[in-house]
């Protein structure tokens, strides 16, 4: 081995010796955090929906709602996904993914556990969720149509991601009928809708930024959108519609419900109000197959309830997880003693090995 090749590696050494000294104290800290969470699950007892009391609380139940989204990469109907693209890259020798796109959205939806129903509004949850979808593909211009699914391909291309190198992509989602875990604050509801516009938070490891569309589909009408970074500031960006009158109001709803358009929000984007009288006076004949479940089921639930499960402004733990309360804290368990008891042992090791190769021993 010639000098520089030899410095180079006694460079390298040295780097890894102090990186894993700092990456166990960083395992310390993390463990005391989980066990933290592990003593709140714990301290904190189990409710039913039905005699939860206001403030922190714990309860389990099956996801439920009016209104569901569907999943860019499954197609499956669901109450949130997240969906993630990761790239491999090479650095030097070495390989490592790296995050590309991700988006997050979500619609309100209910926890049912046969006592009674909560609203939850999963807005800045800590997520431990089911994961629905993972692949690996090669997508570039020259490859996506040759290996990439269609669904994979309009989520990698929306987001940018155009790369000869390997992607991943992941999809977690909540689902109807799952059943859940919830820590949360139970608290009086001020503004949380269950409706159908969905809430989009992009970027969920740095300042979040969470877009609102009304009506439309996004590029077709007008949007609010949230930014923040500790607390939400809502800030409209909307136009409002014109307003149709007479003939020319009754020939465009004639078009969306033979469309099969019967979103109230989507009409009034439109420009037509009084929309729950224009579809009752065309449900009649053929327009009646038109109208679309989720209005039927809409009369099953208070879309707006007096409370709402959600992270609170004194108490912002808020935790969803599809493992029941028994497993959650168990897996805190055995992850937090690993990393209590092995991060100093790792920064130990580094550190006695900085420490002779220094000649300090």
């Amino acid at each position: 081995m010639n000098l520089p090749l030899a410095i180079i590696v006694h460079s390298r050494v040295w780097a890894y010796a102090a990186l894993g000294a700092f990456a166990g104290v960083y395992l310390f800290y993390r463990g005391f955090r989980m066990l933290q969470r592990k003593r709140l699950i714990e301290n904190t007892p189990s409710s039913k929906i039905r005699s939860a009391a206001m403030g922190l609380v714990e309860v389990s139940g099956l996801a439920t709602g009016p209104h569901t989204i569907i999943a860019p990469l499954t197609g499956m109907p669901c109450f949130l996904h997240r969906t993630v693209a990761w790239e491999l890259r090479q650095q030097g020798k070495n390989s490592e993914w790296v995050k590309v796109a991700e988006e997050t959205q979500h619609v309100p939806f209910f926890l049912d556990d046969n006592t009674g129903r909560v609203l939850v509004d999963p807005l800045g949850a800590e997520m431990d969720i089911h994961r629905d979808f993972q692949g690996e593909f090669n997508h570039s211009l020259f490859s996506s149509s040759l290996g990439t699914p269609p669904n994979v391909a309009d989520f990698l291309t929306r987001h940018g991601v155009n790369s000869e190198h390997k992607i991943r992509v992941e999809e977690y989602c909540i689902k109807p009928k799952n059943a859940l875990f919830v820590l949360g604050t139970l608290a009086e509801n001020h503004s949380t809708v269950a409706s159908d516009v969905p809430v989009r938070t992009e970027g969920t490891d740095g300042p979040k930024s969470s877009f609102r569309f009304s009506g439309l589909p996004p590029g077709t009408g007008g949007s609010t959108f949230t930014l923040g970074v500790n607390a939400l500031v809502s800030v409209a960006v909307s136009r409002p519609a014109p307003v149709l009158e007479g003939a020319q109001r009754e020939k465009v709803a004639a078009a969306m419900m033979k469309a099969g358009i019967t979103n109230p929000a989507a009409w009034a984007a439109a420009g037509i109000t009084g929309a729950g009288a224009l579809t009752s006076s065309f449900s009649s004949g053929s327009a009646g197959a038109a109208v679309a479940p989720a209005a039927e089921q809409a009369p099953q639930f208070d879309l707006r309830p007096p409370v709402v499960l959600m992270r609170g402004a004194h108490n912002p733990a808020f935790f969803i997880s599809w493992q029941s309360q028994r497993e959650v804290v168990r897996s805190l368990g055995w992850k937090s003693a690993a990393m209590i008891w092995g991060g100093p042992l790792l920064t130990l090791v580094c550190v006695y090995f900085l420490a002779a190769q220094a000649g300090w021993l």
